[in-house]
C-alpha cells in the first residue's frame, strides 16, 4: 500500500496541492542536468515520502542520501542539499565541503532551503569561506497533505519556540502557507482567533493580504467560508490526557511519524528475526477509516464481528452451494482480509499496552485531576512516580497536567516537586524545568484556578458517555470533552460573542474579523443562516471550516472534528491544519533540555 496517501475523497482539491509541490521539486531536479547526488535533511525526509515517491526522483538522476555528519559517499559531480534552514544543518554542509577540497575532490554544489533561505544560515556559510561554491535556492514547501482532511505545516518545535525562545518564525511560515491556499481557494472571509499567536497571524494573513492580495473577482466565491485558529496553549489539558481513540493510541504507544507505524516485523505476524515494518496509515485504508476515530474499547469488538462474520461466511461456502453472485461477494469480502489481519495485529499489540494496571491507573489519575478533585491523592501520586523514577515524561505529562487544573501549585509543593526531580533524575535537568516554568506549563500558584468555572461552562466533564454510540465529542477521551474542541464547536455555532466572558479565563487575547467583499456569503454569525442548506456552496458541497492548531493537535481532537462535522444538522465540512500531529509525550519533549 502507497505511503503517498489517497487524496480523492478530500472535500478540497488537496491533490492540486500535492502535485503543485511535486512539480516544484522536480523542476529543481531537472534545471541540474545529468546525474546528482540528493542529499536530503533526515527530517524533511519523512514530510517528503508524503509527496512524492523516491523512484520518481530517481528517475530525474537522482542518488538519494540522508545527511549527517559523515562526508557524502558518491561519484556524482554535482551535490544537492535539500535542507531547512537550521544552523547545525549548515555545519555538517560545511565540513562535507572542506572534506571534499581536502581531499582534491571537484563537485558542484547545490543548497535548496526549505520552505525558504535565511540570512544567518548564509552568513555561517560566508564565514566557512564556502558560499562562494554554492548556487542557492529555494523550494517553498509550506504545506503537506497527510490525509484526505489534515495537513501540516511540518514545524515539529513551533510552540517551544515562541513560547520560549520568543522566536516568532513560525507564526509568518504559518500565515503565509494559508495566504498560498487562498490563492489557489480563495479568499476566506471569517477569520476568528484565539491566543497569541493565532490573533497574531490572523494580523499578518491581513498584512499579506494588503501587500500581496488575492484577487477575489477571479477566485469567484471562496472555497474556505472560516478559518479558526487556536493556540495550543489555550488548552494544554487535551493533549496531556492519555487519548483514548484508536489512531490516538496507535500515536500514544507506537508512535505514528509521517503517517505510518514502524514496528517489530512478528508483532505483524510476519516471521523476520528482528525485522522492522512500516504499516501505513491512512484513509486509504478502507477499515482504518471506518475504525480510526472509535473509542478503543469499541474498536476491538467491531473487529471480533468482522472476524467471526467472514468465519461464518466461510463455514456456510463449504457446507452449501452458492450462487456465481454469492461466490462473487465471498470473494469481495476476502479482499478485504489483509486490512482485517493488519488491524487485528495491531489491535492486540496496543491491548498488551491498554491492560497494564499502570496505564489504568494512570487514566484515573488524569481523571481525577480533569474533574479537580483531590489535591492530596494526585500530589503523592506524582511524588510516588518520581521516588520510583518512571519515564520523566511520564511525570512531566502529569506534572504540567496538575500545574494547569490547579493555576500553579502552591509554593510549597512547587519547591519540593521541583527538588525531588533534580535528585531523581539529574541536575542537567534544571533547563527543562526552566523551560516549562517560562512558558507557563509549570508554575507557583498564585492566584485561585478558574479550571471548575471553565469545565462547567463549557460542559467538559460528561458523565455517561457512551463510547459505542456516541453523542458527544467527549467518547474520544471516554468522558472528557477536549476543550479545543468545545471552543471550535461554539466558534462555528455562534461566533465567540456567546462565550466571550469564557474565552477571558483561557490564556491570551481573541479576534473575529471580516474580511473581503463577501457580504453575501453567509457568516457564521446569523445563526439562522449558519447550520441550514442555505449555506452550501453552488455545486452542491458542503462550506469548509479550517481549523489551525498553533503548536499541534492530537489524533483524539481530530476525531472528535471529524465526529462534529458527520453530526446531523451540520452544515460544514471540517479540515484540520497543523504545525504538527503531537500526542502529550512528544509535545513535553520538545522542551526537554539538558545542560551540558
Amino acid at each position: 500500500m502507497a505511503q503517498v496517501p489517497n487524496l480523492d475523497n478530500a472535500p478540497i482539491n488537496l491533490k492540486s496541492l500535492r502535485d503543485q509541490s511535486q512539480k516544484e521539486l522536480i523542476t529543481i531536479l531537472k534545471n541540474i542536468r545529468g546525474k546528482k547526488c540528493l542529499v536530503i535533511d533526515p527530517k524533511l525526509g519523512g514530510s517528503l515520502s508524503l509527496i512524492v515517491q523516491s523512484s520518481l526522483l530517481k528517475e530525474h538522476g537522482a542518488e538519494l542520501r540522508h545527511l549527517n555528519a559523515e562526508p557524502v559517499q558518491t561519484d556524482c559531480t554535482k551535490v544537492v542539499y535539500l535542507v531547512r534552514a537550521q544552523l547545525d544543518l549548515m555545519k555538517f554542509i560545511c565540513s562535507h565541503i572542506h572534506h571534499d577540497i581536502s581531499k582534491g575532490i571537484q563537485r558542484e554544489y547545490f543548497v535548496y532551503f526549505v520552505p525558504r533561505r535565511a540570512v544567518v544560515c548564509e552568513k555561517i556559510l560566508e564565514e566557512e569561506k564556502i558560499h562562494h561554491l554554492l548556487t542557492i535556492g529555494e523550494y517553498p514547501l509550506y504545506l503537506i497533505p497527510l490525509d484526505e482532511d489534515v495537513l501540516s505545516f511540518e514545524l515539529d518545535v513551533a510552540y517551544k519556540e515562541h513560547l520560549v525562545d520568543g522566536d516568532t518564525t513560525s507564526l509568518w511560515h504559518i500565515a503565509k502557507a494559508i495566504h498560498k491556499l487562498e490563492f489557489s481557494f480563495g479568499l476566506i472571509p471569517n477569520v476568528r482567533a484565539k491566543g497569541k499567536a493565532s490573533v497574531r497571524v490572523a494580523d499578518i494573513l491581513n498584512r499579506m493580504q494588503s501587500e500581496e492580495p488575492v484577487n477575489t473577482s477571479e477566485t469567484g466565491v471562496p472555497e474556505i467560508n472560516t478559518i479558526i485558529l487556536l493556540d495550543r496553549e489555550v488548552d494544554m489539558i487535551t493533549p496531556m490526557c492519555s487519548q483514548l481513540t484508536y489512531e490516538g493510541l496507535l500515536d500514544e504507544f507506537l508512535g505514528i511519524n509521517n503517517g505510518a507505524v514502524e514496528l517489530d516485523s512478528s508483532i505483524m505476524g510476519v516471521q523476520q528475526e528482528g525485522k522492522k515494518i512500516k504499516v501505513p496509515l491512512n484513509s486509504s485504508d478502507k477499515l482504518f477509516k471506518e475504525i480510526r476515530d472509535q473509542n478503543f474499547e469499541v474498536v476491538v469488538q467491531v473487529l471480533r464481528q468482522k472476524a467471526t462474520s467472514m468465519k461464518q461466511d466461510y463455514t456456510e461456502m463449504q457446507t452449501t452451494n452458492q450462487t456465481v453472485s454469492e461466490l462473487k461477494d465471498f470473494v469481495k469480502k476476502l479482499n478485504s482480509l489483509p486490512e482485517m489481519t493488519r488491524h487485528i495485529n495491531l489491535g492486540q499489540h496496543l491491548t498488551t499496552f491498554t491492560s497494564k494496571p499502570s496505564f489504568l491507573a494512570r487514566l484515573d489519575m488524569e481523571q481525577t485531576l480533569v474533574e479537580a478533585e483531590s489535591y492530596d491523592i494526585c500530589f503523592e501520586y506524582i511524588e510516588e512516580m518520581i521516588h520510583k523514577q518512571e519515564p520523566l515524561i511520564n511525570v512531566l505529562r502529569l506534572l504540567i497536567l496538575f500545574s494547569i487544573t490547579n493555576s500553579g501549585l502552591p509554593k510549597k509543593n512547587f519547591d519540593y516537586l521541583r527538588r525531588e526531580l533534580l535528585h531523581s533524575y539529574g541536575f542537567e535537568h534544571i533547563a527543562t524545568l526552566n523551560n516549562l516554568e517560562k512558558s507557563g506549563l509549570l508554575k507557583k500558584q498564585e492566584t485561585k484556578s478558574n479550571w471548575i468555572t471553565i469545565k462547567r461552562a463549557l460542559r467538559l466533564v460528561v458523565e455517561d458517555t457512551d463510547t459505542a454510540n456516541p453523542n458527544d465529542i467527549s467518547y474520544v477521551f471516554s468522558g472528557y470533552a477536549p476543550l479545543s474542541i468545545r471552543l471550535v464547536q461554539h466558534a462555528i455555532r455562534s461566533g465567540w460573542r456567546p462565550i466571550e466572558e469564557i474565552l477571558k479565563l483561557l490564556p491570551g487575547p481573541h479576534s473575529d474579523i471580516k474580511r473581503g467583499g463577501f457580504s453575501s456569503s453567509p457568516s457564521l454569525d446569523s445563526l439562522n443562516g449558519s447550520l441550514h442548506n442555505s449555506d452550501k456552496v453552488v455545486d452542491g458541497r458542503r462550506s469548509l471550516v479550517l481549523v489551525v492548531f498553533i503548536g499541534g493537535v492530537t489524533s483524539a481532537e481530530i476525531s472528535a472534528l471529524r465526529f462534529l462535522s458527520a453530526q446531523e444538522g451540520m452544515a460544514y465540512d471540517i479540515i484540520v491544519a497543523t504545525t504538527k500531529i503531537v500526542n502529550g509525550s512528544t509535545l513535553t519533549e520538545t522542551f526537554v533540555e539538558k545542560l551540558g
